[in-house]
């Protein structure tokens, strides 16, 4: 099939493809959702030519997957923001990062963990100095909750998926997954040692990809003193390219823990986290270590 026959086809993914043309697109709209919004930035994160750069830009411009919004008159200069459309491929760059890891740079097996020494592991302790990006996240009681505080520190453990007994089945194969259990675990830990977190000057999240209604239904049984926020847009998981697993038809992330400071980067790194209990007091040493210097 010839590329001007694209926009003709009856496939989507045909379709999808018109619009999206070839890697370097996908590249800038993974950019753009983790915050590189302006044109020497992005030329300068992704290496491509200042031309090519131009011309997808445009093109992302004008089939509304990009907005771009003027920040200077003179000279005119703009960002390049992600539209609803632009915002709907969020999850295909996720599955695309699970597909890679899983079976391009791994063996193909399922896992909710990774290696230490794996280039998974290189990427997501690479975030260390990474401005979250600005995103704004629905708590398990419906409320927008930002991943930041401009207070003090925040305390971010991403998990797979928590489930209230009776409530929600857990997913096919669950427990045959490694790195997928623990997440009550880790959970009550957190909240056991709440009141140390905020002694220390940090509020606690935990961040999954399930919907508000499933982690309410966790917090109501576990009594969790702090809130869960709901990724289930990927807005948080694309921006930061972070690892995740597919699991009873969801993405799911695999367990990390991200302590972020008040100017919301990113200041250090738990990934793989293999012991969910005593990551908890690892990150308390830590936080109070920080909150001493």
């Amino acid at each position: 099939m010839r590329r001007a026959d694209l926009a003709d086809a009856d496939c989507g993914i045909a379709q999808a493809l018109g619009v999206l043309g070839d890697w370097w697109t996908f590249l800038i709209v993974r950019e753009v959702a983790g915050g590189t919004t302006r044109f020497d930035a992005l030329h300068r994160e992704l290496g491509v030519s200042r031309r090519a750069l131009t011309e997808r830009l445009a093109g992302l411009v004008t089939h509304g997957v990009l907005d771009r919004r003027p920040y200077s008159a003179h000279p005119p200069r703009f960002d390049y923001l992600l539209t609803a459309k632009g915002e709907g491929l969020l999850p295909v760059l996720i599955a695309l990062q699970d597909w890679g890891t899983r079976y391009v740079m791994g063996d193909g097996d399922l896992t909710a963990t990774a290696d230490a020494a794996s280039a998974e592991a290189r990427r997501v302790h690479d975030l260390v100095g990474r401005r979250l990006p600005d995103v704004v996240l629905p708590g398990h009681d419906g409320r927008p909750v930002a991943p930041a505080d401009a207070r003090g520190w925040s305390v971010l453990y991403f998990f797979p998926g928590a489930f209230a007994p009776g409530a929600r089945a857990l997913p096919p194969g669950w427990g045959e997954i490694p790195g997928a259990a623990g997440c009550t675990l880790e959970s009550t830990s957190y909240a056991a040692r709440h009141a140390d977190f905020r002694a220390a000057g940090a509020r606690v999240l935990g961040v999954s990809t399930q919907r508000p209604d499933q982690l309410a239904d966790f917090v109501a049984h576990a009594e969790l003193p702090f809130p869960l926020l709901s990724d289930q847009d990927g807005r948080l998981a694309a921006g930061l390219s972070l690892p995740t697993f597919r699991a009873g038809g969801v993405e799911r992330f695999k367990r990390l823990t991200l302590l972020v400071g008040s100017d919301a980067v990113v200041r250090a790194v738990q990934f793989p986290v293999t012991d969910p209990a005593g990551s908890v007091d690892e990150m308390l040493a830590l936080v109070r270590r920080r909150a001493a210097s």
